[in-house]
């Protein structure tokens, strides 16, 4: 019992999370969108839109370390309103509203003086943008006719991607792809998320929406780009502000925003991969 007890340790300890408790929150997520994608779509907006909004809290708490301040009540409104604006008027509705959104809370900051306005308004912009607009784009596709198959797809990519970048960093990754960002990021791990992403987008885009595999590979290593690109972003947010994770919520994966950094940047991806090839396919 001592020997497994060290190895599921130093596996913990270079993988730089728990294993075992970050399986089975990620599989329990999983079975959450999934079933309600297909089943109930109206809950899985609710689901990704409480997930989107703790993970704005957790965002708009790091901010405080560093003196940036709004009001998270109605900063969360305003997100509320872009994603709810996503899911009933598609991406018009969504640009509409991250306008009108981002001019009143620029007004709000505004009325609170001159003094920091410059620090508390690019931090404000900058939460409702990350993770509230992106987020939008998983609400376009939801909404969608083949919502299910659409959203399947970008599950597909992030989770794979995730999956295998995660296992071939830890089982043959030596070389690091960010060190100063993310020392835990390999080009190994980069490399396995990248064949094995594109292979599973491959099937993916075949089978569920019916173009042929050479695209759905190339639409999975934009996707892996994607999702790389948001795990670095979410990763210098915390070394800016020096944390190790952005929260607590969730057992080895941290907080909200841990978990959902490469979906966040990936789906607006995919939405533009599906939408040219719905001009141009």
């Amino acid at each position: 019992m001592s020997d497994l007890h060290a190895i599921n340790e130093a596996i913990n300890k270079r993988a730089g999370r728990k294993l075992i408790p970050s399986i089975f929150v990620g599989l329990s997520l999983l079975a959450i969108v999934f079933l309600t994608i297909a089943f109930a779509p109206p809950l899985f907006a609710l689901f990704v839109a409480t997930a989107v909004t703790l993970a704005l809290k957790e965002l708009s708490a790091a901010f405080q370390v560093r003196g940036i301040t709004h009001s998270f009540p109605i900063l969360a409104i305003a997100t509320l309103s872009l994603l709810a604006s996503a899911w009933f008027a598609g991406l018009t509705g969504l640009a509409i509203a991250t306008v009108i959104a981002g001019i009143i809370l620029l007004l709000a900051q505004l009325l609170k003086g001159i003094e920091g306005f410059v620090a508390r308004a690019t931090g404000t912009l900058f939460a409702l943008f990350y993770p509230g607009f992106v987020a939008g784009f998983i609400f376009v596709l939801a909404r969608a006719e083949d919502g299910f198959a659409y959203i399947a797809t970008l599950v597909i990519i992030v989770g794979v991607n995730d999956t295998f970048a995660y296992l071939s960093g830890l089982l043959l990754g030596k070389h690091p792809l960010a060190s100063k960002i993310s020392p835990k990021k390999t080009w190994e791990g980069f490399f396995g998320g990248l064949v094995f992403t594109s292979i599973a987008s491959a099937f993916a885009f075949f089978y569920l929406l019916e173009h042929h595999y050479l695209l759905g590979a190339l639409a999975g290593a934009l996707g892996v780009l994607a999702a790389t690109i948001g795990d670095l972003i979410e990763s210098a947010i915390k070394r800016d502000l020096s944390l190790k994770d952005m929260g607590t919520l969730l057992p080895g994966h941290g907080g909200m925003l841990d978990r959902l950094d490469s979906a966040l940047i990936t789906a607006p991806v995919i939405w533009c991969v599906i939408e040219l090839l719905k001009r141009f396919g």
